[in-house]
């Protein structure tokens, strides 16, 4: 049975095209998906993300626990509020999925999980805890929106009573910080997001979720689709869990190294296989593609390099470049080893160019693509 989030009424309303993605009913765009796409580069879009899952972490050792469950160290969070990025490994290093871990108290830290990945992360988090007596609550009560784009933040606080708009526009990059407004509740507010532009993703008790939706498209806030927000992580050089890596992949095999931190004397789970591949090298890496030629990248499609064959894993048109952009795996080895880069479409080999990621910071096109 397909679910719904709360606003999947507003959506509708608004003449979204509605796709089943992971089995929530979900908008794909509203209209133009690279109008919505420029919306946010250019000034700010939200995105119902209500079917991604809040996890609670409660107890005395906790920390402890998150020491042992997730690649990066919990250690940088320092002071409440803070907010990190990782990925949480079985015991073979592949991914079992991406995460944001959220610092709320010594006794007390917030996962945000992916939903095509809920019952079996919530499964893993839940037999790992046991150990550690800490208890593990999912939070389906709560929405969340996320606000992205340049004027995402002076359109948010613009909506929060007064002392909550400036508390919440000082938040540094990868932080949080919970908040009352009358309207909408308590809202926990994070200064984080999947597009590469500045904004917020806010958790909103579900009954207010609505109240919230509405008084953003009052404030000029326009809704944007997966489809945009699958162009913008592109662009922005952001992981797709399930296309990009999975738990037959490994961080340092997904260009995510800067995601690993080995710590002295933490013992989390799959270090001793990403120990050893830092040290022998990684068999195939990832790396960013540009096509000058017209067409699109398309995932699954076969990379032809000189040192073995790779495959496309996410692939699309760019909107910011206007140009076909890609993650792909391919065998490793520097731009010598790899040689003249060739895509097979539909049985030609077109010519690509490898370049660094993102492809896209701040609006613009990185100089290397």
């Amino acid at each position: 049975m397909t679910s719904k989030t709360i606003l999947n009424d507003r959506h509708r309303a608004l003449g979204a095209k509605m796709v089943d993605f992971g089995g929530w009913d979900m908008p794909l765009n509203y209209g133009s998906q690279i109008e919505e796409h420029h919306q946010v580069r250019r000034d700010a879009g939200m995105f119902d993300v209500s079917h991604m899952t809040v996890v609670d972490l409660r107890g005395a050792r906790t920390r402890e626990f998150l020491r042992t469950l997730v690649a990066n160290s919990v250690d940088k969070l320092q002071k409440p509020g803070k907010a990190l990025y990782t990925c949480m490994l079985n015991a073979q290093g592949g991914v079992i999925d991406d995460l944001i871990v959220y610092f709320m108290a010594e006794d007390f830290f917030r996962l945000v999980v992916n939903a095509a990945t809920r019952e079996k992360d919530v499964a893993w988090i839940t037999a790992q805890s046991q150990s550690f007596g800490v208890q593990v609550t999912e939070r389906p009560e709560l929405s969340m929106v996320a606000v992205q784009g340049p004027t995402a933040r002076e359109r948010v606080t613009g909506l929060l009573a007064e002392a909550d708009a400036t508390r919440v526009g000082k938040l540094a990059r990868f932080a949080a910080a919970e908040v009352a407004d009358a309207r909408f509740g308590d809202l926990f507010v994070a200064r984080t997001g999947y597009t590469g532009e500045d904004g917020f993703e806010i958790v909103v008790p579900e009954s207010n979720a609505v109240a919230l939706w509405d008084a953003l498209l009052e404030a000029g806030v326009k809704p944007a689709g997966l489809g945009a927000r699958d162009t913008l992580r592109l662009e922005a050089g952001m992981n797709l869990y399930g296309q990009d890596m999975d738990e037959a992949v490994t961080p340092l095999e997904a260009a995510l190294a800067w995601t690993v931190a080995f710590d002295e004397g933490r013992d989390f789970t799959g270090r001793d296989v990403l120990e050893r591949q830092k040290a022998d090298g990684v068999p195939r890496q990832m790396v960013g593609l540009v096509m000058d030629e017209k067409g699109v990248l398309r995932h699954g499609q076969k990379v032809l390099t000189a040192a073995g064959e790779g495959e496309i894993l996410s692939g699309t048109f760019s909107p910011t470049l206007g140009k076909a952009i890609a993650f792909a795996r391919v065998p490793a080895g520097d731009a010598a080893a790899l040689g003249d880069v060739r895509v097979d479409i539909r049985g030609k080999e077109v010519p690509v160019r490898v370049v660094k990621f993102p492809f896209v910071r701040d609006g613009k096109p990185v100089e290397s693509t």
